[in-house]
C-alpha cells in the first residue's frame, strides 16, 4: 500500500535529479516527470524550480518532503502490521533480557506487540548476558536480548542497537566540578560499580583493561546490582558511578547528577538478539522485525 507519486517525489528530492530518480526507481524519466506534474497539479503548487544547472526544492517542495517522509513511513508500518496480523500467531513467546534492556528498552515495544497479538502469551525473564545465553542454548527461553555477549558458537546473534554507559557524579559534593577525567585518574577516584557478574562491570573491566589498569587497583567503594541502587548510593557519598544512558535520560531526578566525560572515548554497549542456530519459531522472527521497526522509529 503506497502512493507511488510520493516515492517518486522523495527520490527526485534526494537525488536532485529526474534522471537519477528514474534510474533509482527503475522507471523512465518521462514517467518521473509525469508523477511530479500530477502532484503539482493536485496540490496547486510548484515543487521544484527548474534551473540552468539543475533543480532545487521550492518552499512548498520542502514542506511536502517533510510530510512525505512521515506518510511513507506510516504506509510502511501499516504494511508491516498487516503482514504480521495475517499470520495469525498464537502460543507463547518466552524472552530473556538483561536488566537494562528489560527495564528501559523492551517494555514499550513488548506492550505494543502484546496488544496487537493477544493470542500470544509473552513472558520476560531477567539475567546477565551469560545467564540469558545459557537459557537460550538450553531452550528455556525462545530468544534473548543481551549486551556485549560472549558469542557462543551454537547461537545466532543479530545486533539491534547500541547504548552508552555513562560516568556520572552527583552535582553536589566533592566531584561536582569534574567535567573530564582520564582513565588513569579515574582509577584513583572512589567508584560504585555493579557486581562482578553484571554486564556493566564487564564493560568497565574492558575499559580499564584497554589502558592496562587492573580492576584490583581501583578505589571501589561499593558494588550494587541495578542502576537505581547505584544512583541512590552516590547521592549520599562522594563517589562516581557508571549507569546506562537510558536510566540517566529517563530519571526524573537526573538533575541531581552530571555526566563526566572519559578522555579517550566513550563506553559503548552493543545489544544483540540471540537465538538458537536450529529452527526458530516464526513468532521469534516476527518479534525481531517488530522491535527493529520500533527502534528505527525511536519509540523505545
Amino acid at each position: 500500500m503506497n502512493d507511488f507519486r510520493l516515492t517518486v517525489f522523495c527520490s527526485v528530492a534526494h537525488n536532485m535529479s529526474f534522471t537519477k530518480a528514474a534510474r533509482e526507481l527503475g522507471v523512465t524519466q518521462p514517467a518521473v516527470s509525469h508523477h511530479i506534474q500530477e502532484l503539482e497539479q493536485e496540490l496547486g503548487v510548484v515543487l521544484f524550480d527548474r534551473l540552468a544547472g539543475g533543480i532545487e526544492l521550492t518552499e512548498a517542495g520542502s514542506v511536502l518532503l517533510q510530510h512525505a517522509h512521515r506518510i511513507l513511513n506510516s504506509y510502511h508500518q501499516l504494511d508491516f502490521d498487516m503482514r504480521l496480523l495475517d499470520r495469525g500467531h498464537s502460543g507463547e513467546l518466552r524472552l530473556g533480557a538483561t536488566p537494562t534492556i528489560a527495564q528501559y528498552i523492551l517494555p514499550s515495544c513488548a506492550a505494543s506487540f502484546a496488544s496487537k497479538f493477544r493470542r500470544i502469551k509473552l513472558s520476560i525473564v531477567e539475567g546477565n548476558s551469560a545467564e540469558i545465553e545459557r537459557l537460550v542454548a538450553e531452550g528455556e527461553v525462545d530468544m534473548g536480548l543481551v549486551e556485549n555477549s560472549s558469542r557462543r558458537e551454537s547461537l545466532r546473534y543479530t545486533p539491534f542497537m547500541q547504548y552508552e554507559l555513562l560516568l556520572v557524579a552527583p552535582v553536589r559534593g566533592r566531584w561536582s566540578s569534574l567535567d573530564v577525567v582520564k582513565p588513569a585518574e579515574l582509577a584513583t577516584i572512589p567508584l560504585v560499580l555493579g557486581s562482578d557478574d553484571t554486564d556493566s562491570y564487564k564493560a568497565v573491566e574492558c575499559l580499564f583493561a584497554s589502558h592496562e589498569i587492573p580492576m584490583s587497583s581501583l578505589n571501589v567503594m561499593m558494588q550494587l546490582d541495578g542502576d537505581e541502587a547505584v544512583k541512590r548510593y552516590i547521592t549520599h557519598s562522594d563517589s562516581l558511578a557508571f549507569v546506562s544512558e537510558q536510566t540517566f535520560c529517563r530519571d526524573s531526578r537526573a538533575t541531581e547528577y552530571k555526566v563526566v566525560e572519559i578522555e579517550g572515548g566513550s563506553l559503548v554497549c552493543q545489544c544483540c538478539f540471540v537465538r538458537n542456530m536450529s529452527a526458530t519459531k516464526d513468532v521469534v522472527k516476527d518479534f525481531i522485525d517488530y522491535m527493529q521497526e520500533w527502534i528505527a522509529r525511536g519509540e523505545y
